[in-house]
C-alpha cells in the first residue's frame, strides 16, 4: 500500500539534459510505500529521492527513455571487464544509508570536479539536506559503500524491491577518477542483482545527445520502456539494439 499525499505536474523549464529543449516532470510525494507498490511504479518509468517520485512528462521531447538491464543475460564488453579489472582491490559493502562527515566530504569533492569539468552549478548541501535526499527512511533504500582498504572511496544509493534493483545516485572521489568507477559501479549492482535472484538493473533513463546520460546503452542488452504508462496500463518494454 502507498501514502501519496499529492501529485503535481511542474512548469516547463529549460532541460538540463538538452539545453534546447524545454522540460517538464510529474512528481509525487509520498512518505509511505510498499516494496511492491513501488516496483510497480518503476517499470512505469518513475524514479525517487526522498520521498518524491518523478518521470517525465514533457510534451515536444521524448529524449528521456527509462532502461533496465536483465540481469541473467547480461554480458560486459571488453572495456567494462577493463574497469572492473582496476577496481580489482576495491571492495563493496551495502548497508543502511546513513549521513556523516564524510559522505558530505566526498560528495562536495566529487560536485566541484563535476562543476570544474561539466559546468555544473554549485549545489552546496547540509547534512539535513543529504539525509532528506539520499537517506531518507524507505524500506527499499540501499547503501553500496566502496572501499579502498579502509578508505570509503566512493557512495552509492540503490533501491531494492523484490523483483529489481535501482540506481538512484553515486558518487566518487576524484582522486579516484582513473578507475572507471562509475561502469564499475553499475557492474556491481548487475552481480549484486544477480546474488540476490532479481531480473533487473533500473539506470534511470538514458538520453541520446547528452552523454552523461547515453552511456548506460552501452550495458547490452538492455530493456528500453515505450512510452509513459499510467497507473492501471501494463508497461511494455522492448530489448535496445545499437541504433537506439
Amino acid at each position: 500500500m502507498s501514502n501519496e499525499v499529492f501529485e503535481y505536474l511542474a512548469p516547463p523549464t529549460q532541460c538540463q539534459y538538452l539545453p534546447e529543449q524545454t522540460a517538464c516532470n510529474q512528481y509525487r510525494v509520498i512518505f509511505q510505500i510498499s516494496p511492491d507498490d513501488f516496483h510497480q511504479m518503476l517499470t512505469r518509468g518513475w524514479r525517487r529521492f526522498g520521498p518524491t517520485y518523478f518521470r517525465p512528462a514533457c510534451t515536444g521531447c521524448a529524449a528521456c527513455v527509462s532502461i533496465r538491464v536483465p540481469v541473467n543475460i547480461f554480458t560486459p564488453s571488453k572495456s567494462q571487464r577493463r574497469a572492473l579489472h582496476k577496481c580489482r582491490n576495491i571492495h563493496v559493502e551495502i548497508g543502511t544509508p546513513r549521513v556523516d562527515k564524510e559522505r558530505l566530504r566526498l560528495y562536495v569533492r566529487w560536485h566541484a570536479m563535476r562543476e570544474a569539468e561539466r559546468a555544473w552549478p554549485e549545489s552546496p548541501i547540509t547534512a539535513p539536506e543529504y539525509q532528506m535526499q539520499f537517506c531518507f527512511p524507505h524500506p527499499c533504500a540501499r547503501e553500496f559503500r566502496y572501499f579502498d582498504g579502509q578508505k570509503l572511496v566512493a557512495v552509492g544509493y540503490v533501491d531494492e524491491t523484490p523483483e529489481a534493483l535501482s540506481s538512484i545516485y553515486f558518487f566518487f572521489d576524484p582522486d579516484y577518477k582513473h578507475f572507471s568507477l562509475g561502469v564499475s559501479s553499475v557492474l556491481c549492482e548487475i552481480a549484486a542483482a544477480r546474488e540476490r535472484g532479481l531480473k533487473h538493473v533500473y539506470l534511470g533513463y538514458r538520453v541520446l545527445g547528452c552523454p552523461s546520460m547515453e552511456y548506460k546503452a552501452q550495458f547490452r542488452p538492455h530493456e528500453l520502456l515505450q512510452g509513459r504508462p499510467v497507473d492501471n496500463e501494463a508497461p511494455v518494454w522492448e530489448v535496445g539494439n545499437i541504433k537506439n
